[in-house]
């Protein structure tokens, strides 16, 4: 290994073992929820379009308002003490574009895209004072068409930091926060319930897997996205205000610590 290829790994490492340091406490504080997760919405014209710029000009605080109405239900439905577990509010309009992930990378791929983005993410938007519980999401919004689908956005616990594609269309506002509210959760622990297809996966990616009758569901889980109705269909939610939070994704997110039932328990490690 030459002398530059050594410089690069030993500076790989310490960045590394910093990223580690500062994710290993993040991970406490957040999962304890002793406080409310302050989570920044920094959205990026995507497309460079003039409908793109003049949604992200209308945007507020307003506009995120029920994913924060959104915790208050699904908390107090689990019974967390803490009454508002986040609160959802607009940032600054970024103009530099974040480093592309890339999408059939090797891990080595994936770590270095992680590496950057994170330096990306600390020069865009220095941190305020070393917070914790702090999450940034940069939200890329595009015009876009009806037959279009965006990239996978993606919600990171090491750093707190979420990357999320959605359109710049306020008949998609809804469906907008849902995704959001899905990558925030990413953030505190909480795994995909989808399968391959993007059907929610049974038990654990539905909101009622006790109904009877099953099918059709009413509500989406939160990881999942979409209604089901049958194990092999389903559809996206509309909105947050028929998603919830199902027992799986609670205990991944530390908001109750009781084991699941044990029939769903087997069926969902199948």
């Amino acid at each position: 290994m030459g002398r530059f290829a050594r410089i690069r790994v030993t500076v790989l490492l310490i960045a590394l073992l910093g990223f580690g340091f500062v994710a290993a406490h993040q991970l406490v504080y957040t999962r304890n929820w002793n406080q409310t997760l302050e989570v920044t919405v920094f959205p990026i014209n995507a497309d460079g379009h003039l409908a793109t710029a003049k949604y992200i000009d209308a945007l507020s605080d307003n506009s995120f308002r029920i994913i924060n109405e959104w915790g208050v239900r699904e908390a107090t439905r689990h019974n967390l003490t803490l009454a508002q577990p986040f609160n959802v509010r607009l940032g600054d309009t970024i103009t530099q574009r974040p480093p592309a992930f890339p999408q059939d990378g090797t891990p080595a791929d994936v770590l270095l895209w992680g590496l950057r983005f994170r330096w990306w993410a600390f020069r865009n938007t220095p941190d305020d004072g070393g917070s914790l519980t702090r999450v940034r999401l940069f939200v890329m919004y595009y015009e876009g068409t009806a037959d279009q689908t965006l990239a996978h956005s993606l919600g990171m616990q090491k750093g707190l930091m979420g990357l999320v594609h959605a359109f710049a269309d306020r008949r998609q506002t809804q469906q907008n926060n849902v995704i959001i509210a899905h990558e925030i959760l990413h953030t505190v622990g909480a795994r995909d319930k989808y399968d391959a297809s993007g059907n929610p996966q049974f038990p654990i990616g539905y909101a009622r897997p006790h109904r009877e009758p099953l099918f059709p569901q009413r509500n989406a889980e939160i990881m999942s996205g979409r209604i089901p109705t049958s194990f092999w269909n389903s559809y996206m939610a509309e909105s947050l205000r028929s998603v919830t939070i199902n027992p799986f994704t609670a205990r991944e997110i530390n908001w109750v610590t009781d084991d699941p039932p044990p029939n769903l328990a087997v069926v969902a490690e199948r």
